[in-house]
């Protein structure tokens, strides 16, 4: 009989790993193995056995302690670089991140990893923004042009389900912003909630986004509305939601996922059917992005709502 914790593979949980094995991190929303970028990293925490190594987790410590000081033994030099969307960052260590500035040090939101760089002097948190659990990181990743959310900017959220990516928008848009977060679930509502306590720049909008005059005395006017509602008819959500709030030249963005607006038609005809839908609105598509290998069947557009004549855009 072999003596237990021999094994170097254990049983595993679901996405997980219990023995010692070589494998990469699995971590929820953190980094992938070590390779450039994200890997899909599965939804396993990887609880290391006795034959584990940092790469791992470490044991007890979910691999974030234990994988700083190897990067540290091995010499790896970390850093923090301004991605081209203000607001965003790219973290650079011994694996790339996309990462926002945490408004809230030493606090994280749905178990993302936070890595500390110290920049002149001042030590500055990150969050680890994975793309596999938010559509507007799949969409920076994926090289959109504009998201048009930056530093002061006022964002309507339709679909903000328990805060995940409605978080990073608040890192993004900082304390002189704002980001009214719209959702339907109250079971997500009371998540979202929790977040807003320790997030001054967020207010939980808990509504029917099918329904703005319900909340329209919450809520000013914004300069952007980003929309992850997944329902059949979300580009007449959208608008709804632009012609009561969206000022003129503001921009939005939408998740479009095929899948919930037709089954049976290809994803190519369903996202041309939505842009015209939008198009009928006075909202004007600027951009359309596939969000693979991200998201399946999933597209986002970006546009701007009653351009403002060339004369008076400066």
């Amino acid at each position: 009989m072999k003596p237990a914790g021999s094994s170097r593979v254990g049983a595993g949980g679901r996405g997980g790993w219990k023995g010692g094995s070589d494998s990469g991190s699995g971590t929820k929303g953190g980094f992938g193995s070590r390779t450039r970028g994200f890997s899909s990293g599965g939804r396993g925490r990887g609880h290391g056995g006795s034959d584990s190594r940092d790469r791992g987790g470490g044991g007890v410590r979910r691999g974030g302690a234990a994988k700083n000081k190897n990067r540290r033994r091995k010499g790896i030099a970390v850093s923090v670089e301004p991605h081209r969307h203000e607001g965003v960052f790219i973290y650079r260590g011994a694996e790339d991140a996309l990462v926002t500035l945490n408004m809230v040090p030493g606090i994280s939101v749905y178990g993302e990893k936070r890595v500390t760089v110290i920049e002149n002097g001042e030590k500055l948190e990150y969050r680890t923004w994975n793309p596999f659990r938010s559509k507007l990181a799949a969409a920076i990743l994926g090289g959109v042009d504009h998201i048009h959310i930056k530093p002061k900017s006022k964002v309507l959220y339709l679909g903000a389900a328990s805060g995940t990516t409605v978080s990073h928008v608040s890192d993004i848009i900082g304390p002189d912003g704002l980001v009214y977060a719209v959702e339907f679930s109250h079971r997500a509502g009371r998540d979202l909630v929790n977040v807003a306590k320790k997030r001054t720049n967020i207010i939980p909008v808990l509504e029917d986004a099918r329904h703005p005059l319900k909340y329209r005395m919450l809520i000013g006017m914004v300069d952007v509305i980003f929309a992850d509602v997944a329902q059949p008819d979300q580009s007449r959500i959208v608008a709804l939601n632009a012609h009561t709030f969206l000022r003129n030249g503001g921009h939005f963005l939408i998740s479009i996922k095929a899948n919930c607006i037709d089954s049976t038609a290809s994803a190519e005809a369903v996202f041309a059917s939505e842009v015209r839908k939008l198009q009928q609105e006075n909202l004007k598509p600027q951009e359309q992005l596939t969000l693979e290998p991200y998201e399946r069947d999933h597209a986002v557009v970006v546009g701007v709502y009653r351009p403002l004549p060339k004369s008076s855009s400066k």
